[in-house]
């Protein structure tokens, strides 16, 4: 898999993040900025035969990453300007669309998570092979953090339950969030069984405005417990 932090969050967050003092009144998701957003989305939509307000990605870009909202496409005519919650306008949120054959949908991506792996990178680049620890799936391991200069392990915080959340690398010196423990806690709670095989991401992005950034998809095994899907 190619690296979607170089495709796109590296250019936005390499030395263009906002004061601090900007981002702490903009951090958190109003519903009502997400829902001006998917109001604007859908009357372009109707406006457009169909078009989408998007940016162009490659096609190997994951597929929460992959539909970026142009805001450009938006102002002034849908939107008089972006969300204060958006990057584009101070915030650390990056405004997406998922499903976008069926049913559009306006989602976010923390980038503060995006800032958190761009760093590890640094520090892995800087040995000429990555520092693994302990492989916890086909091509996917932990990272021996004390010969990164970590006090701790690599963790970002959760967007969905607000816990940290491991960071893990795969052959290729990829850098991915483990979301485990959110997804093992949405299948509890969905109460639902799910076939091998099937990515069960969708369960995070089902009931939340987040969509799992930054992810290797993922399956059940036997016990109806999340595992990497790594083909």
């Amino acid at each position: 898999m190619k690296s979607f932090i170089s495709i796109m969050f590296v250019l936005l967050l390499s030395g263009c993040l906002y004061p601090e003092e900007r981002l702490h009144k903009n951090e958190i998701p109003y519903e009502a900025q997400i829902q001006s957003v998917q109001k604007a989305v859908e009357q372009y939509k109707a406006d457009t035969e169909g078009l989408l307000p998007i940016k162009t990605r490659d096609k190997s870009t994951p597929i929460y990453e992959k539909y970026p909202i142009d805001f450009n496409l938006l102002i002034p005519e849908y939107l008089p300007e972006p969300p204060g919650t958006a990057f584009e306008n101070g915030g650390i949120y990056l405004y997406v669309l998922v499903d976008v054959e069926k049913n559009p949908t306006v989602k976010l991506i923390d980038l503060r998570i995006a800032e958190a792996i761009r760093e590890l990178k640094m520090r892995i680049n800087a040995h000429e092979y990555p520092p693994y620890e302990k492989q916890i799936a086909k091509n996917v391991f932990t990272l021996n953090y004390k010969k990164l200069g970590l006090k701790e392990p690599p963790h970002v915080k959760s967007p969905y339950s607000g816990e940290n959340l491991p960071l893990v690398i795969d052959n290729n010196r990829e850098v991915y969030v483990d979301y485990s423990l959110d997804l093992y806690r949405a299948i509890k709670e969905s109460k639902r069984s799910f076939k091998e095989g099937e990515d069960i991401r969708h369960l995070l992005v089902e009931n939340s405005p987040f969509v799992p950034a930054f992810s290797l998809p993922y399956t059940v095994n036997e016990k109806n417990e999340p595992v990497f899907l790594i083909k």
